[in-house]
């Protein structure tokens, strides 16, 4: 009988309408599972087909199925892998390493994607499969209390340069390391890369400077990683 880790991975993920995997919690994911040397089947879905997934049990992706194991949550994923391939690199080589990439992610949540939604959801919207978008318009413009993916997005360009400044602490880490983990990529790597493959995704408006030569050095480092793990020619432009 197999064990669990001997069993295939299936990774459930959400794909706009030029197949791309746009979601910044699965980029985080498949980083962790090329950092662990893991291979996996990639299963491409579009927003209205997620609760027809697991009999509803989830109303996120993305999803990692293994065996009779199947659960969403990103974070929950990445501890999942930790467990089940203890003979592979670790994503948190210890409690206090966790704790501190937590406390990454709660900021960089917040406080930079957060922002960035302010600035792509009609990018979004227009983005996904032809199918979701009524879905992905009525879902958004109700968390954004009523007004349009038009006029929340109007004064984006407005927005752009305090957007910009909110990567002050990646730049002040990233001008004395390779990496946001140090010498090599840890987890908070993969959830910053994550968001930026997100962007890449939808952005008609580059998020960043030309002349940002710290944060683009660290991109360049971390799309070359795993073999070209980030390299897609379907990205568009992060550098204005």
């Amino acid at each position: 009988m197999a064990t669990p880790a001997a069993l295939p991975l299936r990774l459930y993920e959400l794909a706009f309408a030029n197949g791309r995997v746009a979601s910044p919690f699965a980029w985080r994911i498949r980083y962790a599972l090329a950092y662990k040397g893991l291979p996996f089947e990639s299963v491409p879905v579009g927003f209205t087909e997620i609760p027809a997934l697991f009999a509803g049990r989830f109303k996120t992706v993305p999803i990692l199925e293994q065996g009779p194991t199947a659960l969403n949550e990103s974070w929950d994923i990445a501890l999942y892998l930790d467990r089940t391939f203890p003979g592979t690199p670790l994503l948190f080589s210890n409690p206090k390493e966790l704790a501190m990439v937590r406390l990454f992610d709660g900021w960089f949540s917040g406080d930079v994607l957060r922002r960035w939604f302010r600035l792509y959801v009609l990018d979004i919207y227009r983005a996904v499969r032809p199918e979701d978008r009524a879905y992905f318009r009525e879902s958004r413009e109700a968390r954004i209390k009523g007004r349009s993916l038009e006029d929340f997005t109007a004064d984006r360009e407005a927005q752009l340069p305090a957007v910009r400044e909110a990567l002050a602490p990646l730049r002040a880490q990233l001008s004395r390391y390779a990496f946001l983990g140090g010498d090599t990529p840890n987890y908070a790597d993969f959830i910053a890369l994550g968001g930026f493959h997100w962007v890449a995704s939808v952005s008609t408006l580059p998020p960043l400077e030309h002349g940002d030569s710290v944060l683009r050095g660290w991109l360049e480092r971390g799309f070359d990683l795993y073999q070209g793990i980030g390299r897609d020619e379907r990205m568009r432009p992060l550098f204005a």
